[in-house]
């Protein structure tokens, strides 16, 4: 029994109801116990390591700011709590110097474990100018704590965190009460920053710390905020001071509690929630003192003395189980593996005595089964031993000795131990012998002796045996050899026709020998096909169905013995040709004309068989070109390079071998896209369409026609479009959304399950051409006692075959015969219908005619009588009439003035009341107006024009003003009045003829006397006096004016005689004079042409300079035809110098190309020959918009040239 351990001290504390948490340092003693009690001191005495907290606050904006205020002067009416830690092994207080913090809040603390661990801190640096200084501030007053960090060799600002207590970051708890900022002075380069208490509370009192971090430099301080109660006056009630002395007198008379005696007691996820319910804020601290107290061993109550931790006995023996009671009464109960042991009167092996407070459990006769835990209960308390039992050794007696013998006889192996019943492990070569229901080996213990049996031995049973015991083991070598082989029957050759059973016997001695078969040196497994046989003596293998593959070498070769039987199996198979194997329907391979064609057909024939192509009589060689035939191992091909249509037919393929002979026939078909189709017929066509027929292909190409495409093109395009896009069955179709009027052209392709045909020849020109609408405004012009006259307006859509006039039909009222007025077209909207009945009543019609038919009838709506009325004439003077109509002199007048009379009236005019003579004016009158003409106007032409109109009595007159107006004359004179200075004054007089028109203004002009060159100066001038200034000085103008009316300006214009000279007082300059030099010449070509060759699709340019005056007409030439408006062509000329830019040429545009130039005095030429590298295609041509005899013939020369290469 151990020695219990001294009792720690206990731990005492006395709680109030609202207890104030204690910071215990980490630097203090590590006690073996500790005691914490609640003592009461004076508010005057000295503290060493106490201070008040508050509990957390109510307040959800500073609930996690709990530090203790520090005890100061003031708090002299009040009694303080002091929480200290007591160490039974010493006598002196725990000191708490030092520490100025103290939390009630744990956080995320480190876990008892880590408590050693040292923690890095970074290094500290100056960063801080000016530090936070402690403060004090009243209950709900403000107070602000101040960091200043200077920003010149910082790169970015600092980080900086605040701190309450050792590890509570303020930054999360901003609000109302508490407000953290920052600002930057750029002239200083000092950051601030600032953190504001508002409405400060009792428990924000503590110590609070400020961290600056910028990159490895680190800075911190530390400051305390000690919070005041606002002093109400000497006289009135302090009631948080009697709410003190009330408190701590309720605290007084609560109970002392034992707070290491809890946490003794309390699991370790515990610890945490009971530092917070009594206020120890250093738990780490705790925790630490708390590995380091021993652990106290619990007394036993039901025990004295237990059981031992183990126990052990010999095999055989008996031991004696012992445990000694507290209480003698306590019912016990013994147990092993957890069964409980009864005790029975028959079986001794368990005895169970009592002496006095001992409980005794005897066990006779240990075994291994006695190997086992064992344990004893007691009311409710247990204990629990565990029970090892040692066997004796087991000796070998008689080892086993080595045996010799051959295969197929009995080994018996035998050896003697020193027990009987002991247990043996058998080994071959040092590896367990196993012993299974179907193992070779048997073993049986007769007494001590044990035996392990081998009935029918193998070569494989050869080897060292051993035989294990406990106490020592014992071997042996057993050699088994095989007995002589004799062969009394061999292998036989043998060939066997394909497809017939292969038997292969023999005979050997021993009879039980295994063997293995053998074909070309390939092991022979059993399957399906393949038995293998073994019956006493005679070894047979049987090939049911024989194959190609089973030819070859077999040999037996008995197991065990180095000698075999061989023998060879020849397999003969007579040709054929497996044509079922390709799957081709009828024997036909289809193959499209153009492709490879590659036909592999699977033979068969032992030995290869010879093998021969033919078409018809035709042998196809291996050595052909397009078409040849080969044979290789089990198949022959036959292969066409480029299949063509004369490849279709059939083909025989002859297989001979010393076997026999076999034939096969295939049919190549070769398929091809189908011929065009011949040249479509359009029988019938629309106004925006045309109905086509065409007759199929001649030859469909070996697969049917699927359908058929349809395209289009302007006759004069080279563009076709495809006008369906699902293919058309039938051999008509009608394409519509043609423009009317312009021709077309209509071409087929035939489509097959190959592809699409070339296309067919196009059809011949056709224009789609459509009637035009019916004729408008059908009415009755005038009506006699035998002739109806109408009018109308002409169709709204006439389209693009025009119209070549109209058609007039009539017939009586009440009948339907149309009979037609007209027999010839008339291209009028006016027609009269003669040769009718006076009274009678007719309908009229018009049709519109053109080249593709007529049009829907016009009729009137209503029967016309044929009967004259008479009807009161009356003029209708156009609005332009009303007025005077004016037009200048040699233009052509022709008024038409209309009028209205039936019938028709007598038309007469009059010019100032006399008859107007027919060779000045012609007049002409219709039924409906009159006309005159003045094909010349001349200025006697002018007057007023009286038109008179009569029916019988009735009369209506109308006049007509004309005025003809012509140039107006020049001034009559022009006068220099005065000249001073820069200025001319001229004076004028009025034109003599104004031109039958009013003046409306002159036009004066100047002219320098050396260069006559005559230059406007004044335009529109009403007034016939003028000044003219800013003349230059020291040169002579003459003036000249030009007379205006609505005509124009007169053809000529009064000159001043004199001239004006523009001096300077006191100076006068006589002008020499010079003549003129003559610049002219005739184009003459300063860089000729020079022959050039250009690739075809680049843009090709020819250059040459030319030197004329006046500048000359530049004209390009190729092949002496005048290059004009060709879009494929650009001209250039700049400065002399001449381009011709020939974009993307074809060898169409090769030739001999000519520049020149012409001007008045002469003109002149370069020529050089332009050759284009490169060919196009016909459709490359056809693009490019090349006429088609142009197209021929550079194919002719193309084709030329390369049969002279």
């Amino acid at each position: 029994m151990k020695p219990e351990p001294t009792e720690p001290e206990p731990l005492q504390a006395g709680v109030a109801q609202e207890l104030n948490p204690v910071d215990i340092g980490s630097n203090q003693p590590e006690p073996c116990g500790v005691g914490v009690k609640e003592q009461a001191v004076p508010a005057n005495s000295a503290l060493k390591e106490e201070g008040t907290c508050s509990p957390p606050p109510p307040d959800d904006d500073y609930a996690a700011i709990t530090t203790p205020s520090p005890t100061t002067q003031a708090e002299d009416a009040n009694s303080i709590k002091k929480l200290s830690i007591e160490l039974p092994n010493d006598s002196a207080p725990v000191p708490a110097t030092g520490r100025k913090d103290s939390v009630w809040s744990l956080g995320e603390g480190q876990a008892p474990e880590d408590v050693d661990k040292v923690i890095d801190n970074p290094p500290l640096s100056t960063l801080l100018i000016e530090k936070p200084q402690s403060g004090t501030v009243p209950v709900g007053g403000d107070i602000t704590f101040v960091a200043k960090v200077e920003a010149k060799d910082l790169l970015r600002k600092p980080t900086i965190k605040w701190f309450k207590g050792k590890w509570m970051d303020l930054a999360s708890k901003t609000g109302k009460h508490l407000q953290l900022k920052e600002s930057f002075d750029r002239l200083t380069k000092v950051h601030t920053f600032e953190m504001h208490i508002i409405k400060a509370k009792d428990n924000y009192a503590g110590n609070y710390r400020c961290e600056v971090n910028y990159k490895d430099k680190f800075d911190s301080c530390s400051f305390d905020l000690e919070i005041k109660e606002a002093e109400t006056g000497s006289h009135s009630l302090d009631i948080r001071s009697a709410f003190k002395r009330r408190e701590h007198k309720q605290q007084d008379d609560a109970p002392e509690v034992d707070v290491w005696e809890i946490l003794k007691k309390a699991r370790p996820d515990q610890y945490e929630k009971i530092a917070f319910t009594y206020g120890i804020t250093d738990l780490r601290g705790l925790l630490k003192r708390m590995k380091k107290i021993p652990k106290e061993e619990k007394k036993s109550e039901a025990f004295a003395k237990k059981l031992d931790s183990a126990y052990q006995v010999d095999k055989g023996g008996k031991i004696r189980l012992v445990v000694e009671l507290a209480d003698p009464t306590v019912e016990l109960k013994w147990y092993k593996n957890g069964q409980e042991i009864r005790p029975t009167p028959n079986q001794r092996k368990y005895i169970f005595e009592h002496k006095g407070t001992q409980r005794i459990m005897v066990i006779n006769n240990c075994n291994g089964n006695d190997d086992a835990a064992y344990s004893v209960v007691a009311g409710e308390e247990k204990c629990a031993t565990e029970l090892f039992v040692k066997e004796l050794p087991i000796k070998i007696v008689k080892g086993i000795e080595p045996v010799k013998t051959t295969v197929n006889e009995r080994i018996e192996l035998e050896c003697e131990v020193s027990e009987e019943g002991a247990k043996v492990k058998w080994m071959k070569n040092g590896v367990e012998v196993p012993t299974g229901v179907r193992s070779r080996y048997r073993v049986k213990c007769e007494g001590t002796k044990h035996y392990l049996v081998i009935d029918d031995a193998s070569r494989d049973d050869t080897g060292t045996y051993s035989v294990m015991a406990s106490g020592g083991t014992s071997e042996a070598h057993v050699q088994v050899d095989l007995k002589p082989l004799k062969v009394h029957q061999d292998l036989q050759d043998m060939t066997v026709v394909l497809g017939q059973p292969i038997k292969l016997n023999c005979e050997i001695y021993p009879g039980n020998v295994p063997g293995r078969w053998y074909r070309n040196g390939q092991l022979i497994q059993p399957s399906d096909r393949i038995n293998i046989i073994h019956k006493n003596r005679v070894h047979r293998l049987e090939i049911e169905t024989s194959s190609l593959h089973d030819a070859g070498d077999y040999t037996f070769v008995p197991e065990g013995y180095s000698q075999s039987l061989s023998a060879k199996v020849h397999i003969i198979d007579p040709p054929r040709v497996h044509l079922e194997s390709l799957n081709f329907p009828d024997n036909t391979v289809t193959v499209v004309a153009g492709n490879k064609l590659r036909l592999e057909v699977p033979i068969s024939g032992e030995p290869a068989p010879r093998v021969v192509w033919m078409k018809g009589e035709r042998v196809i060689l291996d050595s052909g070109h397009r078409v040849r035939a080969e044979t290789y191992g089990d198949q022959t091909s036959l292969t066409i390079e480029v299949t063509e249509r004369e490849d279709t037919g059939n083909y025989k393929i002859v297989l001979q071998n010393e076997a026999g002979e076999d034939t096969a026939s295939i049919r190549i078909k070769v398929v091809d896209i189908p011929d065009p189709p011949e040249a479509p017929l359009v029988p019938v066509v629309g106004g925006d369409w045309c109905s086509m027929t065409w007759e199929p292909p001649k030859y469909d190409g070996a697969s049917p026609i699927l359908g058929y495409f349809v395209e289009r093109k302007k006759k004069q395009s080279s563009r076709w479009m495809r006008l369906n896009f699902d293919l058309i069955k039938e051999t008509l179709f009608e394409p519509k959304k043609m423009i009317e009027g312009v021709p077309y052209e209509v071409r087929v392709f035939a489509v097959n399950a190959i592809g699409v045909s070339k296309p067919s020849e196009p059809s011949k020109a056709f224009t789609p051409l459509a009637v035009t609408s019916e004729p408008t405004m059908l009415v009755v012009d005038d009506v006699t006692d035998n002739t109806v006259t109408v009018k109308w307006r002409p169709p709204e859509t006439i389209g693009a075959a025009g119209l070549d006039g109209y058609l007039v039909e009539y017939c009586v009222e009440g009948s339907n015969d149309w009979v037609i007025s007209n027999k010839e077209l008339t291209d009028k909207t006016k027609y009269t219908i003669t040769g009718l009945s006076p009274g009678c009543k007719i309908l009229v019609r018009v049709k519109a005619i053109n080249a593709a038919g007529a049009s829907a009838p016009r009729t009137l709506q209503h029967a016309i009588l044929v009967k004259e009325v008479v009807e009161p004439p009356k003029i209708r003077v156009p609005r332009h009439l009303k007025q005077t109509y004016t037009r200048k002199v040699g233009e052509a007048v022709n008024l038409v003035v209309p009028f209205l009379g039936k019938p028709r009236p007598k038309v007469t005019w009059l010019k100032e009341g006399q008859p107007i003579e027919p060779s000045h004016v012609n007049i002409r009158n219709t039924d409906c107006d009159s006309i005159i003409f003045i094909r010349k106007a001349e200025r006697s032409h002018s007057g007023k024009y009286e038109m008179t109109v009569q029916v019988e009595n009735h009369v209506d007159t109308a006049i007509i003003d004309i005025q003809i107006v012509d140039l107006p004359g020049p001034p009559k004179s022009v006068i220099i009045e005065d000249v001073w200075g820069e200025n001319v004054a001229l004076v004028w007089t009025p034109p003599k003829d104004n031109g039958n028109a009013p003046i409306t203004g002159y036009t004066i002009q100047k002219a320098d006397k050396k260069t006559m060159e005559w230059f406007t100066c004044i335009e529109h001038y009403h007034r016939t006096c003028v000044t003219i200034t800013e003349l230059v000085v020291g040169n002579e103008y003459f003036f000249r004016i030009f007379s205006e009316n609505m005509c124009g300006l007169s053809e000529l214009a009064t000159q001043t005689k004199n001239s004006a000279l523009i001096v300077k007082e006191g100076l006068q300059m006589k002008t020499p004079e010079y003549n003129d030099h003559d610049f002219k010449e005739p184009p003459k070509f300063t860089q000729p042409l020079i022959n050039t060759f250009a690739v075809a699709g680049y843009n090709a340019t020819l250059n040459c300079s030319v030197r004329a005056n006046p500048k000359p007409k530049v004209i390009w030439m190729k092949n002496k035809m005048i290059i004009f408006d060709d879009p494929r062509y650009r001209m250039f000329s700049n400065q002399g110098v001449c381009t011709l830019e020939i974009r993307k040429p074809s060898p169409y545009d090769g030739g001999m190309y000519t520049c020149k130039a012409i001007n008045d005095l002469g003109e002149a030429q370069v020529d050089c020959k332009l050759e284009v590298k490169g060919g196009f295609t016909f459709c490359e041509l056809m693009k490019r918009g090349v006429p088609l005899h142009l197209i021929e013939k550079y194919m002719n020369e193309t084709k030329t040239v390369e049969q002279e290469k």
